[in-house]
């Protein structure tokens, strides 16, 4: 089931939606892009985790929640993490921006439970103004795809969402896996068959860690480790690669070039055979013909 996008109901026009991931496909998390006016607001429980990453210019805020109040400087990354259930009122002295995150309770706990420490240890707690240099890598990470707006494969979203998750679940960072440091090759050719046979499709990590017969955090590292990038930069350069191949046949038009390999339209594929390539699909074509 999709992720429901449970968004705060404070005054009326305190609070504009900016993007919102409702229509990208991700399940078991969300994000919003949040515009708040000046003055108070309150954020009512809600059975999601959410992570509130301040956008923008500093701003003076002071906020109530779990019994704790904080008066503070908001700056750039600043964020506050609201387990599910929890409530709070948040006085902003001026307009500001908020990337608003949340977790399902399942997607959360599986996390958990894979990391094979025992789920009844692990639960993310409340904290406000939280300054985590990773954890603000990961929510701009999640953000940049939230603006992309693309529908493609979840793939990268939801390796950051269980990054992000990780990191904010109480206790040390899981331990790597100890019986093997790599995919063993039938594993691998497995998994890379699959990949290759659905690059025109949507590809989830849940599915191929299932494939592996592994948990999703035990896939990332293993597939890291034997194939030398992450899974969502391997699947986007497979992707990009086809894509070349099939522009330089000159078979099929831009568009159903960008069909067969996976992406969401034209656009999507330039951006990331420029970032991958550094070449359009314009200058793959204008090769060919020359």
């Amino acid at each position: 089931m999709n992720a429901v996008w449970e968004a705060a109901a404070p005054r009326a026009g305190a609070r504009v939606s900016l993007k919102n991931s409702r229509e990208l496909g991700w399940n078991g998390f969300g994000a919003e892009l949040v515009g708040i006016s000046a003055g108070s607001h309150r954020v009512p429980g809600s059975a999601m985790h959410r992570v509130g990453v301040h956008v923008g210019a500093p701003v003076r805020a002071h906020c109530v929640c779990d019994g704790t109040r904080l008066a503070r400087l908001q700056a750039e990354g600043d964020a506050d993490v609201i387990p599910g259930g929890l409530d709070g009122v948040w006085t902003d002295d001026g307009d500001c921006t908020i990337l608003s995150v949340s977790f399902e309770d399942h997607f959360v706990r599986a996390t958990a439970q894979q990391l094979s420490r025992g789920s009844a240890r692990w639960a993310i707690r409340p904290r406000l103004q939280l300054r985590d240099a990773r954890l603000q890598h990961l929510a701009w990470a999640l953000r940049a795809e939230l603006e992309a707006g693309a529908a493609s494969d979840p793939l990268f979203a939801e390796s950051v969402a269980t990054a992000m998750v990780v990191r904010l679940l109480d206790g040390a960072p899981p331990s790597p896996p100890t019986r093997r440091a790599l995919l063993a090759p039938r594993v691998a050719a497995r998994v890379i068959d699959y990949i290759e046979g659905h690059l025109d499709e949507r590809l989830t990590l849940a599915e191929l860690a299932a494939l592996a017969e592994l948990s999703t955090p035990h896939f990332k590292a293993l597939f890291r480790a034997t194939v030398g990038l992450p899974v969502h930069q391997y699947v986007v350069r497979r992707r990009v690669e086809r894509a070349r191949t099939l522009l330089e046949k000159g078979a099929l038009s831009v568009t159903q070039v960008a069909l067969e390999t996976g992406f969401a339209h034209p656009s999507h594929m330039a951006h990331w055979m420029n970032r991958v390539l550094g070449v359009t699909p314009r200058d793959v074509v204008r090769t060919r013909g020359a």
